[in-house]
């Protein structure tokens, strides 16, 4: 087997203890291995840095173990040309497993060639992944707070869900206080509805009239407090994600992305956090797509296709286009609505949701990557491109429901 790398190293990671095995080929062609064990505190990542230079390694290759991958490439970046490997890419042959020899597998298949590096991006899109993916983690505890009021209140007979469609806006959220606060009086706290809700004030009247104790009292009170606390970090990572989008993206671009009906300001940083604005890591879009795993899967076997199931790829994004997807198909007259009402009929709401978020991946790249302006195909692009089937498809229905079809062409005026 050919040598591609002349000196390379493996590095197998635990959370206390590293197994580095250097491999280098000497002049007369000798090959030479050293193994040695590190641990994981900063000075002994320094010590294995100077280690590997010693012997003039190039090329390090470890594998992408959660996060304990992270402290040693922050070290290692710089110094060497650093490779994270897919663990599904890197399986022992059976029987000879062990700390060893992962490392001594991993320095193998590096000076071969034959590992491909995952996509690591620099450390200033690093941080604002960190940044984004902890913004989206705390909106989520505000919807699990936001679920535990509404139980709460099903709990003490008080049905404003059912009068109100958020009972966290303007007029709910008064209703809430002046609940915590000791309020008791239904009418009382009926007149505090706003805007579209007066009209409802004699439902809110019913639907306040419940048995709300000193129990419930205290706990929407710790709720409430919750909910704010949540709100105000919130809106100190969103503030802090725009101090550092700032350099990484133009305005002109953050227009044309935000032109793409569905994308938002939200949406285009959790997207750059995660794939970067050089779109020259991806060859194509299609690389993109299967890198994120919101393309089909591919698995054929003589000849027969066995299934078509997405890949795992990039959960973060994946969750930013399907969101994006959701807003997109509620844009009347579009063509990301068209798309979505002619796969839901056939493959689900989530399929077409899924598939209309690949669809917003790719539109996203090719503005990244070549700045144009985003031209909406019109919601008749479908009707346009194959009309022979949607007659044949328009003809059938109709004679499912009992009617003979006979079509005639229209004159011309």
């Amino acid at each position: 087997m050919d040598t591609i790398y002349q000196r390379v190293a493996g590095l197998d990671l635990h959370k206390k203890s590293i197994y580095a095995e250097v491999r280098c080929f000497s002049p007369d062609g000798k090959l030479r291995t050293e193994l040695r064990t590190f641990g994981t505190m900063t000075c002994d990542l320094l010590e294995l840095s100077d280690w590997l230079a010693s012997f003039g390694v190039t090329h390090v290759a470890m594998e992408a173990t959660g996060v304990l991958w992270k402290p040693v490439w922050n070290i290692l970046e710089g110094r060497f040309e650093l490779l994270l490997a897919n663990p599904r890419e890197l399986k022992q042959v059976p029987g000879r497993k062990s700390d060893v020899k992962d490392c001594q597998w991993i320095a193998q298949l590096m000076q071969h060639g034959l590992l491909r590096s995952s996509f690591v991006p620099d450390r200033p899109q690093r941080e604002l992944r960190d940044l984004t993916r902890h913004r989206a983690q705390l909106q989520d505890e505000h919807t699990r707070v936001a679920n535990r009021i509404h139980k709460l209140l099903e709990d003490a007979n008080i049905k404003l869900g059912s009068v109100a469609s958020d009972i966290l806006g303007a007029s709910g959220r008064d209703i809430l206080e002046r609940l915590a606060a000791g309020e008791q009086d239904a009418a009382q706290l009926a007149q505090l509805a706003r805007g579209r809700m007066k009209p409802k004030i004699p439902q809110l009247e019913l639907a306040l009239q419940g048995k709300f104790r000193d129990h419930h009292r205290f706990m929407l009170k710790q709720l409430l407090g919750h909910l704010d606390h949540l709100d105000e970090q919130i809106g100190q990572f969103s503030h802090r994600i725009e101090e550092i989008m700032a350099p990484l993206l133009d305005a002109e671009l953050q227009e044309k992305l935000d032109a793409v009906p569905g994308i938002d300001r939200v949406t285009i940083e959790n997207v750059v956090a995660e794939i970067g604005t050089d779109m020259n890591q991806f060859p194509t879009d299609a690389h993109l797509a299967s890198w994120a795993g919101v393309c089909p899967g591919n698995e054929e076997s003589a000849g027969k296709r066995k299934r078509s199931k997405t890949t795992q790829g990039n959960r973060w994004l994946r969750r930013a286009l399907v969101e994006a997807a959701w807003a997109a198909q509620n844009t009347r007259d579009s063509y990301l609505c068209a798309r979505y009402r002619r796969l839901i009929g056939r493959r689900g709401k989530k399929r077409a949701l899924l598939a209309v978020g690949h669809t917003l991946l790719v539109i996203i790249y090719h503005i990244l990557k070549n700045r144009v302006d985003y031209q909406d195909l019109g919601p008749d692009y479908f009707l346009r491109l194959e009309p022979a089937r949607q007659k044949r498809y328009l003809v059938k229905r109709l004679e499912q429901l009992g009617y003979e079809v006979q079509l005639q062409p229209k004159q011309a005026a």
